[in-house]
């Protein structure tokens, strides 16, 4: 369970962060990130016992695959790594994103 680990991550961003009780972690995910959101929130809740975010609101916000399509040479989403271009229908894909994870902002008191 890697989850475990990221929200260790993010506890200490915020600890780094800030001092005072934060209310919301706003966390955005990549479709392609590999993170389980079911696991993460339940290791959220874990990891920030203790913490300044011990009662915060774990907010998970979707980003979607993109890619390049050098047939077409636009940048589309897609929804799995080996899917056609959805404009032209090409194979010839070079993802662009959606495999990232990033602490968008915190909400504090």
């Amino acid at each position: 369970m890697h989850e475990m680990s990221l929200c260790e991550g993010i506890r200490s961003v915020i600890e780094n962060a800030t001092d005072r009780p934060v209310t919301k972690v706003r966390v955005e995910i990549g479709r392609f990130a590999g993170v389980e959101k079911g696991a993460l929130s339940f290791a959220f809740d874990v990891v920030m016992r203790g913490s300044v975010a011990e009662n915060a609101e774990l907010i998970m916000i979707d980003l979607p695959g993109r890619a390049l399509c050098y047939d077409c040479m636009k940048e589309v989403e897609i929804d799995n790594r080996l899917d056609p271009c959805p404009d032209c229908g090409g194979g010839k894909l070079m993802p662009q994103g959606g495999d990232e994870m990033r602490i968008k902002d915190l909400e504090v008191e």
